[in-house]
């Protein structure tokens, strides 16, 4: 056996494991709206802990909606929008969650421009399981730097990534580039 055949992310097993756990089903009846206590979004902002460590980039001045590192990410710099508020679906969103969730976006895109000067950069969301949301129950959007070429040989015949950069690094690089004011 050669060493490309077998590649070792012995983290990853806490994500496969919640794929399949509390995080993956759906919210009880009545919690959609209020947070969701399986909700690994809703347990990390009430967690109290230190954005730094949470990895929470921004937070709306209102504190409607946020921002924050994808713990799985698709490339370096790869971040997710939300409203703070557990909501699944953009019609339930109010008009300032609405316009602060938006507003992070916008703020999300000039982060990672000035971060990272990608060729280009990916911003969507997978409203619903069926639409590829590995956490249906609390609206997010994704936005991640992209460069032409970013996909290899190790993404094309193994189907994975490698991140050049560790989380903290990433996190620490957006919040210096996240427009103030």
């Amino acid at each position: 056996m050669s060493s490309l055949e077998q590649l070792w992310a012995g983290w990853r097993s806490a994500y496969v494991d919640g794929a399949t756990g509390a995080a993956a089903a759906p919210a009880p009846a009545g919690d959609r709206e209020g947070g969701a206590r399986g909700c690994v979004f809703c347990r990390i902002l009430a967690s109290g802990e230190p954005d730094e460590s949470t990895h929470v980039l921004w937070r709306h001045p209102e504190q409607t909606a946020v921002a924050l590192l994808n713990a799985y990410p698709y490339t370096t710099g790869h971040l997710m929008v939300m409203p703070a508020r557990h909501v699944d679906r953009l019609e339930r969103l109010s008009g300032p969650e609405s316009a602060a969730l938006w507003e992070g976006v916008g703020l999300a895109v000039r982060a990672i421009e000035a971060a990272y000067g990608p060729d280009g950069l990916n911003l969507g969301a997978n409203l619903g399981r069926a639409a590829g949301a590995g956490i249906p129950d609390h609206l997010h959007f994704h936005a991640l730097p992209r460069w032409v070429g970013d996909t290899n040989f190790t993404t094309a015949l193994a189907g994975l990534r490698v991140l050049p950069e560790a989380l903290g690094d990433s996190a620490e690089r957006l919040r210096r580039a996240w427009p103030r004011g």
